[in-house]
């Protein structure tokens, strides 16, 4: 699990049939330090995450997949909580 700032929304066109329906968002991972730590990434939001949010995410493409209920999901993170 990581840390991660909420740093903008991902907009498609065209999504994987796994990703259909699912609001996609793009996460600033942080370090212990809470700076940057390491290029963004796309990540599924069951919760509600905004810009700016504060969030957990797993880094286990196999939860995200079981998440999804499909094992064919082209993604690996997902967020599981909304920190205070």
């Amino acid at each position: 699990m990581q840390l991660a700032r909420i740093i903008g929304r991902a907009t498609t066109t065209v999504k994987h049939p796994a990703l259909e329906g699912w609001k996609l968002l793009i996460a600033q991972p942080l370090g212990a330090d809470g700076h940057d730590d390491g290029d963004p990434v796309l990540t599924l939001d069951p919760l509600g995450a905004a810009a700016g949010d504060r969030v957990v995410l797993t880094t286990e493409g196999k939860s995200v997949r079981e998440m999804v209920g499909r094992n064919d999901g082209p993604i690996r993170y997902a967020i599981v909580a909304l920190p205070d």
